[in-house]
């Protein structure tokens, strides 16, 4: 696996977050996310996750398509190794958190699934996974959703129930009027400045206080 780490320059021990890419593959947008960790007192690392597939190509048409050909279950195995990196790595206090957006946000749900150890998941317009499992995730989730977004939103409800049932903590945000990859700078016809700003600032709030 590669991937693209960033981290604060005067902090000798950070909480750290693993950034899951867009169903595009690790571009300039999600290293920029790292950067706006880092920016904000966080190691962050955004494993590129086609990297079995021979990493991220240029053509954003063409990483989707291999988006569509990643094992599920060994890539969901794949956050879990960036997660144990970023737990042993020396500039990182070892309590370790995620980000993901769009296909990447489904993987975070999917992550908190598997992993006990994850302290704080943050899923942008994620895809929900199936209710019937999330009796095993420990991590406090927040999610953010698109308003006009009725595919993945259609999942919600279903969702909420199962978390609610399981006793996770998690809060659902849904930001009217604006479209699924509503935080993406790089999508002149998907980006909503203020809804980006406002999702961004609660994340920001999430992390610092889940991975203190």
């Amino acid at each position: 696996m590669s991937g693209y780490l960033a981290r604060p320059k005067l902090i000798d021990k950070a909480p750290a977050v693993v950034v899951v890419h867009e169903n595009r593959g690790l571009n300039a947008y999600v290293e920029d996310v790292a950067r706006r960790l880092a920016t904000e007192g966080f190691v962050a690392l955004a494993p590129d996750l086609l990297s079995p597939l021979g990493g991220t190509p240029q053509d954003a048409d063409k990483a989707r398509d291999m988006i569509g050909q990643l094992d599920t279950d060994k890539t969901v195995n794949n956050l879990i190794a960036a997660m144990s990196y970023l737990m042993a790595y020396r500039y990182s206090s070892a309590k370790v958190g995620a980000v993901g957006f769009c296909w990447g946000g489904g993987m975070i749900n999917r992550l908190a699934i598997k992993a006990p150890d994850l302290k704080a998941g943050v899923a942008f317009y994620g895809p929900t996974p199936d209710p019937a499992l999330v009796g095993t995730v420990k991590s406090p989730l927040l999610l953010h959703y698109a308003g006009l977004d009725q595919r993945v939103n259609a999942g919600i409800p279903a969702y909420d129930e199962a978390l609610k049932k399981a006793g996770v903590e998690h809060q659902i945000y849904v930001y009217e009027g604006v479209n699924h990859a509503f935080h993406n700078d790089t999508s002149a016809e998907r980006y909503n400045k203020e809804a980006a700003d406002l999702a961004w600032k609660r994340t920001v709030e999430f992390l610092k206080a889940k991975l203190a």
